[in-house]
């Protein structure tokens, strides 16, 4: 049986991509928040704004430290921008707040991916810390039982990123269709920068996707050769 697996090429290639695409989405990042957008609004003023007019004045906005660290938190109900958007009145900070808060409407509308997602973070972030140890100690063992365990918890993984497309899609779509509808995004330009923002963000999920997708076939197939 073969310790790296045979997907072990198409990984590297995914990772090589994922670079790029990081490098694309830092660049597009840059580039867009050294424009203010229309109304001069910093992230923190969009994102509360948003917030109000979808009935969600109880979620508060914070600062975190950091550079791209925005997220919204589930559990504490907070929309949560990182200094370089916070602050500042770019298209790029407005891009990402209106994300999150599209992470916060979804949220109050129960979506079921988001709730999926939510279920899985958890249980999935400590099983996949034990999923290269099993996948180790099967083959060195040459105990098929672990390899399969480390197989499965590789795939509860793969299903985890699948979920997540649907969810960072849906709050993108929610972000520019409030910018737009809404007026925040002015000109063309900052429709455009809006939305080259938030595409570049999504490609990296599509790269997560198939990074966990290529994982989860490699150790599939030594899974499998391990019955051999």
């Amino acid at each position: 049986m073969e310790f790296l697996g045979p997907y072990t090429p198409l990984i590297l290639l995914i990772f090589v991509a994922s670079m790029l695409i990081q490098g694309h989405l830092t660049r597009a990042y840059r580039t867009w928040g050294q424009v203010r957008n229309a109304h001069n609004l910093t992230g923190a003023e969009v994102a509360r704004l948003m917030l109000d007019e979808n009935g969600l004045s109880q979620v508060p906005v914070q600062m975190v430290p950091g550079r791209l660290t925005d997220h919204y938190d589930p559990v504490r109900k907070t929309v949560n921008l990182s200094e370089g958007n916070f602050n500042v009145p770019s298209v790029s900070a407005m891009a990402v707040a209106a994300h999150e808060v599209g992470h916060a409407i979804q949220d109050k509308v129960r979506m079921p991916a988001l709730v999926l997602r939510g279920q899985m973070a958890l249980p999935l972030s400590l099983g996949m810390n034990l999923a290269p140890l099993l996948l180790l100690g099967g083959i060195v063992t040459q105990l098929t039982g672990l390899i399969w365990i480390g197989a499965a918890l590789f795939g509860a993984a793969l299903l985890f990123h699948l979920v997540t497309l649907p969810v960072e899609f849906d709050a993108s779509r929610r972000a520019l269709v409030y910018l737009n509808q809404r007026g925040l995004n002015g000109s063309a330009e900052g429709q455009k920068g809006a939305r080259a923002v938030l595409n570049a963000a999504a490609l990296t999920y599509v790269a997560g996707f198939a990074m966990a997708l290529a994982q989860f076939l490699n150790v599939l197939a030594l899974a499998r050769s391990s019955d051999d």
